[in-house]
């Protein structure tokens, strides 16, 4: 064989490679925009937000028991309330006032709905919260029923919405002492939200049930689960599919973590996760929790719940646990 042979052999493994490797970034690309526009693009016509495949149960669920009951008290009660947000969105939420005979003064609590969702799903933690004596509000995230905005932010965007929410209860009322509910991506917008230097003082406490540890550990766990993408392929696509999300929707997936915002926290914090649970993944509970820094933490795994579950399947526990850490933080008899 010939130099000019040796040669000859040599440029062409190079152009082979070089195709392979342009090939595979273009089709990386490609995939990073499909999942950008399929998770957080509301205005995509493949978007999730125009599918039924976060919870099809959804409705049924929301029509039984006591989530029938609270949610009939939720159409009859409800009081509409609207905000701007930081970022000149008009944000749209429901406001209920206590559902008791001796209402709490300045008391308030927050219930934040998850992902693909809306604030009639809080019917029946608001309920519970209005007949303890709170006046409360479920707000519609970013992007959700009455909010506008095209881009969800998984808990990190929405982390601003929330502390603008809170703020419009302390202009009316300098005194509140407010409690923050969220439920799966409402509990990541919680956990942003308490470990954000901005956050009033009238925030005495959060829950934060079924809630990832951040945005780029759900969405690989979603690309394995949905998708079949072995971790380190999802892994890839997920990091490709934060950078076009930087560029587009303002954040990146690694930057809406909450292990990182709770590190932060100095607010008395309950953690909640269902055992049985397959969209967000009960492992995130304890990363969640020892993440915190509150002094005052406490936690609950109900076993065998599903997503947002854990209420239905230990109904005593679980509000047992809940009453009685919103009576401890709040000093109420």
């Amino acid at each position: 064989m010939t130099q000019h042979d040796t040669h000859d052999i040599v440029r062409t493994s190079c152009i082979a490679a070089t195709t392979a490797t342009l090939a595979a970034t273009g089709l990386l690309a490609i995939t990073a925009d499909g999942m950008f526009r399929f998770a957080i693009d509301t205005r995509s016509k493949n978007s999730i937000f125009r599918r039924n495949l976060i919870a099809p149960d959804r409705n049924e669920k929301m029509n039984m028991g006591e989530a029938k009951e609270a949610g009939e008290w939720f159409e009859q009660a409800k009081q509409p309330v609207r905000i701007v947000s930081s970022d000149g969105l008009r944000m749209h939420g429901w406001l209920f006032d206590p559902d008791c005979a001796a209402p709490l003064p300045h008391a308030y609590a927050i219930c934040v709905h998850g992902y693909t969702g809306a604030p009639a799903e809080m019917a029946k933690w608001a309920h519970r919260y209005a007949r303890l004596g709170f006046t409360v509000l479920t707000p519609a995230q970013r992007g959700h029923e009455l909010s506008e905005g095209r881009y969800v932010g998984m808990g990190w965007l929405e982390r601003n919405d929330l502390l603008d929410w809170i703020r419009l209860i302390v202009a009316s009322d300098p005194d509140a002492r407010i409690l923050l509910y969220g439920g799966s991506m409402g509990a990541s917008t919680v956990m942003n939200t308490v470990g954000d230097p901005r956050l009033p003082r009238n925030v005495v406490a959060g829950i934060a049930e079924s809630g990832y540890s951040s945005a780029r550990d759900e969405f690989i766990d979603m690309a394995h689960s949905m998708f079949h993408l072995p971790r380190l392929a999802a892994a890839m696509c997920v990091d490709a599919a934060g950078l076009i999300c930087r560029k587009r929707a303002g954040y990146d997936f690694t930057e809406a973590s909450c292990v990182k915002s709770l590190k932060h926290a100095v607010v008395p914090m309950l953690f909640i996760h269902g055992g049985g649970d397959r969209m967000v993944s009960p492992r995130f509970l304890a990363m969640n929790y020892n993440a915190c820094s509150s002094i005052d933490r406490e936690r609950l795994l109900v076993p065998g719940a599903d997503h947002m579950e854990s209420s239905d399947v230990a109904p005593d526990a679980y509000w047992h646990k809940v009453e009685c850490f919103i009576r401890r933080t709040f000093g109420l008899q």
